[in-house]
């Protein structure tokens, strides 16, 4: 009860903090505007929701990102603080509370925020949970139902070879299915495998950097910032000049796998059971990865496709991810009601992690309004310092990849794109016309650099953080579901990823962006 009065207090204390500084921007936000004709609008990043270069729109003459100050984000952060504290001093509380913590940062947020801007803090809000959260739930609903119904049976030891080689597949697979499938995929045969062992903890966290994040970089179906990329008129196979990048990363990070495996591998021998009668291995509910196929063919179609839009409550929609979304929906159901439930029962299958995500996520995308409009501001905004800063190759690669650790990558990606570009003074018709003709590394060299730092930051440092891309957490989730004790979310970055994923961006930088 203790723990309820002091959340309850704290959130009262900050909204009203927040109600009180609101009004200080939203004075001189409002006398520059006179009616509903000079409202501010957002700079729209439709991640692959729009066609081509309209996926951003700069009509405005002010943007909220600039009227904006930085601790607007306080709501954001106690969110992210509350994922990782909450689970280690109050784990009972949390368990059986965080959609409501999830809901007390949001309205914390929301609050304050419709109360000063109205119209627009409303249309902000509408568009994120439109364009962003909801197609972000349906694609993780379609990907986590439809990989639940694919069950490989039989005998599998998970040896450091044959957990080697499953890392690696999911690795392969994460550009050509999306880094999201690939996980949904192959976490579970992973879990399967090694369940008598006691350390597990390991594979869970190489998994996720590998499969669910670096694996995704040669192809624009392997992450969301990449895909935005094509439809901003990159060539769909460029993405595969990054192998250079991404098989250095990955390669150092499986040698590392594997040496850490085979040493708790010795450990774990004396907890595995005696080899009984082996099962021969085999795949049951195959027909999934029609379904699966599916999802990946409908995420291609409504970048390519020109269906039309329309507009809700002022936010500006497309008619093909819409059709998109309604496509996978039907995917997930068709599996559901085609699967046998012996396979889904093999595969433990339940609903608490997407749930879990999806709670989490609904304050997640809410409280990260102000810290994505900050940073589309580019110049103008309170981070406008930090900006200015990025000039070098490498200064690109560290500072997406930082905010893409925290913040949605696709729109990450998108601000530094567009930054590259102004910076470089080239037009996007000019780029694509390059990309068309083949000629983009002769004719913008130096872009080229730009973007192979933007793109590889963009991708490989969503696997920093739990909430880095979109399949950590559901990983982490599943992972927890099948008895796996996961690190918390500084544990995650303190004991892994500061470890060996920044010494090892550290070495990529050095020999490829230098």
């Amino acid at each position: 009860m203790n723990t309820k009065r002091m959340v309850s207090l704290s959130g009262i204390l900050i909204l009203l903090f927040l109600f009180f500084s609101f009004s200080i921007p939203a004075k001189s936000f409002a006398s520059d505007t006179t009616g509903t004709q000079q409202v501010v609008e957002h700079k729209k990043v439709e991640s692959s929701e729009h066609n081509g270069d309209q996926a951003i729109k700069a009509k405005e003459e002010h943007n909220l990102g600039s009227e904006l100050p930085l601790w607007t984000i306080i709501p954001f952060v106690g969110i992210l603080l509350s994922i990782a504290i909450f689970p280690l001093v109050a784990p009972r509380f949390w368990h059986h509370h965080f959609p409501k913590v999830s809901a007390a940062w949001a309205l914390i947020f929301a609050i304050p925020f419709l109360f000063v801007y109205k119209m627009i803090a409303f249309e902000s809000i509408l568009h994120i949970y439109l364009i962003d959260y909801i197609p972000f739930i349906i694609l993780l609903w379609g990907l986590f139902t439809i990989a639940g119904g694919i069950y490989v049976r039989g005998t599998m030891k998970g040896s450091p070879p044959v957990n080697l080689l499953l890392i690696l597949i999911g690795t392969l697979l994460a550009s050509w299915i999306g880094t999201t499938g690939a996980a949904m995929v192959m976490i579970r045969p992973l879990l399967r495998a090694n369940k008598h062992r006691k350390h597990r903890v390991h594979l869970v966290v190489f998994f996720i950097f590998l499969v669910a994040n670096i694996g995704g970089s040669l192809t624009p179906l392997g992450d969301p910032p990449l895909f935005l990329g094509f439809l901003h008129g990159v060539s769909f196979f460029w993405t595969l000049n990054l192998f250079p990048e991404m098989s250095f990363v990955a390669s150092i990070l499986l040698v590392c796998f594997f040496l850490m495996d085979s040493y708790y591998y010795r450990q774990d021998k004396q907890f595995m059971p005696t080899d009984g009668e082996k099962e021969p291995i085999k795949v049951e509910g195959a027909f999934n990865f029609i379904f699966l196929l599916g999802v990946v063919l409908g995420v291609i179609f409504s970048g390519v496709a020109h269906l039309g839009h329309f507009t809700v409550f002022g936010v500006h929609m497309t008619v093909q991810n819409v059709v998109r979304d309604f496509w996978i929906i039907l995917m997930g159901l068709l599996s559901l009601k085609l699967t046998k439930q012996e396979i889904r029962q093999g595969n433990e299958f339940n609903w608490f992690p997407i749930k879990e995500v999806a709670y989490l996520f609904a304050g997640i995308f809410m409280t990260i309004i102000p810290a994505l409009a900050i940073l589309q501001a580019g110049e103008h905004g309170a981070m406008a310092g930090l900006i200015r800063a990025v000039k070098e190759p490498w200064h690109y690669f560290w500072i997406t990849g930082t905010l893409s650790s925290f913040l949605d990558n696709a729109p990450t990606y998108l601000t530094f794109f567009n930054s590259a570009l102004g910076k470089l003074g080239i037009h996007e018709t000019e780029l694509r016309a390059a990309f068309a003709n083949g000629t983009v590394t002769t004719q913008f060299p130096e872009f080229i650099k730009y973007l192979t730092a933007i793109s590889t930051g963009a991708v490989f440092m969503g696997a920093n953080t739990y909430i880095g891309n979109a399949p950590n957490f559901m990983v982490k989730s599943i992972a927890e579901e099948a008895g796996v004790p996961m690190p918390s979310f500084f544990g995650y970055m303190i004991k892994y990823s500061i470890p060996f994923l920044i010494p090892t961006f550290i070495l990529s930088s050095l020999i490829f962006l230098r």
